[in-house]
């Protein structure tokens, strides 16, 4: 157990490549963070309902088969990390909810992006929405541009922003991320004609200036965060067109994609619905999701 003010990082495991991966790119943000790593198994076993050795039997081959791939992915880790301070939970339960509770007080939990075994369709559906929308730290989905490739180690920070003041969370997290990673930060902010004054016609819209007020507000946001990081270099992209689109290309050359959990304007509805599974189905690279600290 570990005491209430520790800093960790979770990695969800579940004995596929990808889950291998996610928990290898876990360890280095643990290593940076100066922070233990936690590996998580959860199972589930079916038909609950079901009692007596059977299920005993069961669960016995459950908790030996988590154990077998916890060894794999720690295995993987020593090659790279073999210092870091790896912690190893295997629980029984629907794996949303350990991953949920492991979360409490976490820096990080991080997962892969298709998995096997206890996390089986965990990125599938509501299920990945849930998790972003409710885990209690910032959520990482680790990609390569196909399902079982190494994600990317090179190129910028990519962090899409709205200018709402409760996506500050995502920005601080993205600003941390790039100066650890000594690389430089992109801030996407997308506008189009359904985030505008539903009262303007399409004639009426002067693209330049619409761009220039963008930038100008984006700016303002940015203003504290070139403060606190005088040495990031941060590059500002105001575009015209469909936010995840947007982000989905600028990911090609990114090793991280940050978005907030919710937004307004450029990104309503981010990571709600559709959206955010195109996003985490289709990111070339490892996609963050940051809750405002605000939201319960």
């Amino acid at each position: 157990m570990r005491g209430p003010d520790e800093r960790v990082v979770v990695a969800g495991i579940d004995g596929s490549e990808s889950a291998r991966h996610a928990a290898v790119w876990a360890a280095g943000e643990a290593h940076h963070r100066g922070a233990p790593l936690r590996l998580v198994q959860a199972y589930l076993i079916p038909s609950p309902g079901i009692t007596g050795p059977f299920v005993a039997g069961v669960r016995t081959g459950f908790q030996g088969q988590a154990e077998t791939w916890l060894d794999e992915a720690e295995a993987a880790i020593r090659r790279q990390w073999p210092a870091l301070r790896v912690r190893r939970v295997v629980a029984e339960g629907n794996p949303v909810a350990v991953l949920l509770r492991e979360s409490r007080g976490a820096e990080l939990a991080v997962l892969g992006s298709r998995g096997l075994g206890g996390f089986t369709g965990l990125l599938v559906g509501s299920t990945a929405v849930a998790l972003a929308a409710h885990a209690l730290c910032p959520v990482v989905v680790v990609r390569g541009r196909m399902p079982d490739d190494v994600p990317p180690a090179a190129g910028p920070v990519v962090v899409g922003l709205d200018g709402a003041a409760d996506s500050d969370d995502a920005l601080g997290f993205a600003c941390a991320e790039a100066a650890a990673r000594k690389t430089s930060l992109t801030v996407v902010h997308t506008w189009n004609e359904l985030t505008l004054d539903g009262s303007l016609r399409a004639m009426e819209i002067v693209p330049d200036e619409i761009e220039a007020g963008e930038r100008c507000r984006i700016e303002g946001q940015l203003a504290l965060w070139r403060e606190k990081f005088p040495d990031l270099r941060i590059d500002v992209e105001i575009v015209r067109g469909r936010p995840v689109r947007t982000l989905l290309e600028y990911g090609e050359d990114a090793q991280l994609v940050v978005v907030g959990s919710r937004g307004r304007g450029g990104f309503t509805g981010m990571l709600l619905g559709s959206t955010s599974q195109a996003l985490l189905a289709h990111s070339t690279c490892p996609v963050a999701v940051v809750r405002p600290r605000s939201l319960p």
